[in-house]
């Protein structure tokens, strides 16, 4: 069987079944390079393709030729060290001739890059995943267009015409022309009908009607059975269509127990979150909040890059967001998601009060609730609080992340398909 590689550049529109079956047979190492991607992006960058790496050695193939056997001589041009006649080794069966390509560590070839689209990405990275309780909002902030009915036209194409209505005008038409005609038409026959008792004392008006009748039959006839005025096409026009959006909101604890480790593990869990709505939303608008004591709106890299440090009051992010959604999100426009990053640790009697916001408000608001607590040590009190939460209502989910390697492993818990 004779098998043909397509070693053409990768462009657009070009060699699909090939790019399909190449994404297919290097699948780990294409999803490897995609999660190791987000680390040098913001969350708002991570919207777009990438260029990945396969090593050399994973592309080899088969490669079969012919050895150069028996005697033979030859020296190359640009030779110093031998003449013609000197004996020489002669290289192994199946290795003369060739060589490697070079590449920057001297020996081998170099990694083979691959450009994945934005689709291409994002259908690899939240591969099996899906929103839970995904009701699409009706809003309007990136207007679509869709085509609606709306009558008739006289002007269109022959695919949009309306049988029975260009049908129903022909037939309008055709009474109005010939209506009169067969009026005078039915006058003449009851006139005739008179004249024809005295046929020779009125030949000569019955010649006359007759022919008369005969004219308005021609024209009667003469009247097409469907004309291009006759015709109507079905009219669509376009309406502006709502798209979906959604808000998504971050709260971080910034309080001196969250050191910097910890927060780079919320970003990248924030990163993934994003990615993961912009796959279902058109529009996506993200606010910040980090709190210690006190909450405060900011933007990304104040968020992810500000040093605060003191004691920890996590319902005042709390109560902060449940302020800007009230004043800036209404719930029936926007579809309100929430994700919460802390250490756990918070003041005794401030965690019954984050349960009672969210319990008794917030939960109430948003279409789903995601708190992640990262630490390596026994679970916080807060942590103990909001397990309640979990058993009560189905849109908010809680897990804990020790490690950067439990990240897209705890993503995958939160927003795992929901079971048919």
């Amino acid at each position: 069987m004779v098998r043909i590689i397509d070693r053409r550049f990768d462009s657009k529109k070009k060699s699909t079944v090939n790019r399909q079956r190449f994404m297919r047979r290097f699948k780990g190492q294409i999803r490897r390079a995609v999660s190791d991607a987000i680390e040098g992006r913001s969350i708002r960058d991570l919207d777009s393709g990438e260029q990945i790496s396969i090593p050399a050695k994973d592309l080899s193939e088969p490669s079969f030729h012919q050895g150069r056997e028996g005697v033979w001589e030859q020296v190359f041009s640009g030779n110093d060290r031998f003449a013609e006649g000197d004996a020489i080794d002669r290289p192994l069966s199946g290795e003369g001739g060739g060589g490697s390509k070079a590449s920057k560590d001297g020996e081998g070839e170099d990694d083979f890059v691959f450009a994945l689209s934005r689709e291409e990405f994002l259908d690899i990275f939240f591969e099996d995943l899906a929103l839970p309780n995904l009701v699409r909002t009706q809003l309007a902030k990136i207007t679509e267009f869709k085509s609606r009915r709306a009558g008739f036209t006289s002007d269109g194409v022959p695919t949009n015409i309306n049988v029975v209505r260009s049908l129903r005008g022909a037939l309008g038409r055709r009474m109005a022309l010939g209506g009169p005609l067969a009026a005078r038409v039915r006058e003449i026959n009851a006139e005739l009908e008179e004249l024809e008792q005295d046929e020779i004392a009125n030949a000569e008006r019955i010649k006359a009607l007759k022919e008369e009748r005969a004219n308005l039959r021609v024209r009667m006839e003469a009247i097409p059975f469907i004309d291009q005025f006759d015709l109507r096409y079905n009219n669509r026009v376009k309406e502006p269509q709502p798209v979906t959006q959604a808000v998504m909101f971050c709260l971080m604890d910034v309080s001196g127990s969250m050191d910097e480790h910890k927060k780079s593990t919320a970003k990248r869990f924030f990163m993934l979150l994003y990615l993961f709505l912009k796959r279902n939303y058109e529009h996506i608008e993200v606010v910040f909040v980090r709190h210690h004591t006190i909450a405060k709106e900011v933007d990304e890299n104040d968020f992810f890059y500000s040093r605060e440090s003191g004691g920890t009051v996590v319902s005042s992010a709390l109560h902060m967001m449940t302020d800007i959604i009230r004043e800036r999100y209404s719930p029936s426009q926007w579809n309100i998601y929430g994700a919460q990053a802390s250490d756990g640790d918070n003041w005794d009697n401030d965690s019954p009060l984050c349960y009672k916001i969210l319990d008794e408000e917030l939960l109430a608001l948003v279409r789903y609730f995601a708190y992640i607590e990262i630490t390596a040590g026994e679970p916080q009190n807060l942590w103990r609080q909001y397990e309640a939460l979990s058993e009560r209502h189905p849109n908010f989910a809680m897990q804990r992340i020790e490690s950067l390697e439990d990240i897209y492993p705890v993503f995958r818990e939160l927003f795992k398909k929901e079971p048919a």
